[in-house]
């Protein structure tokens, strides 16, 4: 459920688990019951990224009790914020600007194979999220040749930044939420809520709360029936406050609820995959196993 919320897009399905890369490192992993196994590099790297130390039967209590929440909550129990590096973070929601998610998993498929680094996992080829400085050398109608368009000239843009050191991504981590979302929104492609979204799901500022068309559509049908002309900034101001510290789990249950309950995937396909689990996978639920 985690890998398929719309806040990471290059782990594939492969057998009864997935394949990606965690940074330069490329991994299988399978979750079995209230254990998660992995072929790869160490489990403390699995661990971080998937944030098996975040307290989530304490993050979900912490929602505001009401009957959207409630239902999204129920629907996606289990599901995590992933630690994601800060750049692959960062260019791939810059080329998720008015793309559905199918579309951005085939531009990062697409960017990986042309500019990122080959990793071989028993038999399986992988490739990794190029690096800023490789991005930046490029030009903008070999990167629109990844399906960018228009977000082309914005990846090549920040990429350069990015590379010569003006946009210190890793510096940017001790920067306070007032001064890391302008930093952010200055870069080409960057708007409010791809900031949020890299806030969120790069720099681990739990409270970001992105507002893409599903959210907005949300916000006003449940929470804003009576004013049907709430601005943007009004939901904003609105969300910021009232889901809390944990607004952008919040904000992460909301959508994939949305997503996966939509009229086009009412029936089967929309119910939940999994029971509830009798507690959540821990840090040290995670096993090494030799099998792919």
């Amino acid at each position: 459920m985690t890998l398929d919320s719309g806040q990471v897009f290059h782990w594939e399905k492969h057998g009864d688990g997935f394949v990606g890369t965690i940074g330069d490192r490329p991994f299988y992993v399978e979750q079995r019951d209230g254990k998660l196994f992995f072929l790869g590099g160490k489990g403390g790297l699995i661990a971080n990224y998937f944030a098996l130390d975040h307290p989530l039967a304490e993050i979900c209590a912490s929602f505001p009790q009401d009957a959207i929440m409630n239902a999204a909550r129920e629907f996606c129990c289990g599901l995590r914020i992933i630690r994601q590096p800060r750049w692959e973070c960062l260019a791939t929601f810059i080329c998720s600007s008015m793309k559905q998610v199918a579309h951005i998993r085939q531009i990062s498929r697409a960017l990986r194979h042309r500019y990122g680094e080959r990793h071989q996992l028993a038999d399986i080829e992988l490739h990794s999220f190029s690096a800023a400085e490789r991005i930046a050398r490029t030009s903008e109608a070999e990167l629109r040749a990844c399906a960018l368009g228009y977000r082309a000239k914005n990846l090549l843009a920040t990429a350069r930044l990015v590379a010569s050191g003006e946009a210190d991504l890793e510096s940017w981590s001790a920067l306070p939420d007032d001064e890391l979302r302008p930093r952010l929104c200055a870069l080409p492609g960057v708007g409010a809520k791809v900031a949020n979204c890299v806030m969120l799901f790069a720099y681990e500022r739990l409270r970001a709360f992105p507002v893409d068309v599903w959210i907005e559509r949300i916000l006003k049908e449940k929470y804003f029936t009576r004013k049907p002309r709430v601005t943007a900034q009004h939901l904003r101001d609105f969300s910021a406050t009232y889901f809390g510290e944990h607004g952008g789990y919040a904000q992460q249950y909301l959508f994939h609820h949305a997503r996966k309950t939509s009229s086009r995937r009412r029936g089967a396909a929309a119910r939940p995959r999994w029971r509830r689990p009798r507690r959540f996978v821990s840090a040290s639920d995670v096993r090494y196993d030799s099998r792919l």
